[in-house]
């Protein structure tokens, strides 16, 4: 496989932040020594000899990587272009199929695709014989703006975020913009929290205890809560200042968020660890590859990955 490598080939600018009062951006820019993290941290997640490699470009905005560990490649969304790109190390990109503008896309526990649908404005699953399967696409009796984000519960539980990023003049139908629970497939939908503005990203700490969502409106943090089984989420227990689009965590808790300037890493208590650099501005993270320590960031017209010491944490239960 030929990976481009001109002027694609990027330095892990990995940097430990002190605690302090600006937002993560902005202390992304007062820190440049790329081995400050490799000399103070215990078990940093990116070696900064690590480097970003770009896999593929040319696209219009793609989001939603996940790794589908049975065919060994990676599926992410192209979203202005209505398709799902494929990309493995012996092929290359591909398309993998005619979609209605998907943006986050997540495994079940079966190991089954599931996409939140910009276009369809719901949440599908893609049966392995090709069928398509609209797991919820309203709330007491109104459209969803346009589905975002969602993770998965070791419980079967898909939980999905719902701004109003997709509509693009249509109007809508429900009076917020929450976050949401699908329990079964058939059963009713569910509010789990109200008090975002754009809620975006979201993931569950390895243990299920906590989950992360993040805000990419006004309110421009990432909020993490305790996890409940019914009703809505109380307050958050803590806030990490920045504003972020999609994220995943690996096994030992650790947060891996796209924004400004690349992978801003923090661990489960939200104290910032250091910055994976990136050419372009990230859309979404995950973990994949032969030992799940593979780490795939679409941003913008790219697609890139970089090498960790650290695995992806996967749902209890899951099959693949």
């Amino acid at each position: 496989m030929k990976i481009d490598r001109t002027a694609s080939l990027f330095t892990c600018m990995m940097t430990v932040f002190c605690c302090s009062s600006l937002p993560a951006e902005e202390n992304m820019s007062r820190n440049s020594n790329p081995r400050d993290f490799a000399a103070t941290a215990v078990n940093a997640p990116v070696s900064p000899s690590s480097e970003v490699e770009k896999l593929a470009g040319d696209m219009k905005f793609t989001e939603g990587p996940v790794w589908m560990p049975a065919k060994k490649i990676l599926v992410f969304s192209d979203i202005p272009n209505s398709v799902q790109m494929q990309w493995s190390e012996r092929n290359g990109l591909k398309r993998h199929r005619k979609v209605e503008q998907t943006n986050g896309n997540i495994l079940d526990l079966q190991g089954r695709l599931v996409s939140c649908q910009h276009g369809g404005r719901n949440v599908a699953r893609f049966e392995k014989d090709g069928e398509v399967t609209v797991l919820a696409d309203s709330y007491a009796g109104k459209k969803f703006n346009s589905p975002n984000d969602l993770a998965v519960r070791s419980n079967g539980e898909i939980w999905f975020t719902d701004p109003t990023y997709g509509l693009r003049g249509r109007p809508s139908e429900i009076d917020g913009k929450w976050v949401y629970r699908i329990e079964s497939e058939g059963a009713a939908v569910e509010v789990v929290y109200k008090g975002f503005d754009m809620p975006n990203g979201i993931a569950f700490s390895p243990d299920e205890k906590r989950v992360y969502i993040s805000d990419s409106g006004k309110v421009g943090k990432i909020r993490a809560f305790e996890v409940v089984d019914k009703g809505l989420l109380g307050e958050p227990i803590l806030e990490i200042d920045i504003r972020c689009d999609g994220m995943c965590v690996d096994a030992e808790g650790n947060i891996y968020t796209t924004s400004r300037g690349g992978i801003h890493v923090f661990d489960k208590d939200g104290k910032k660890l250091g910055l994976i650099a990136t050419p372009e501005q990230p859309a979404n993270v995950c973990f994949g590859g032969e030992n799940y320590d593979t780490l795939f960031i679409t941003a913008r017209t790219g697609l890139y990955s970089v090498k960790t010491n650290a695995k992806g944490a996967k749902p209890k239960g899951a099959r693949w």
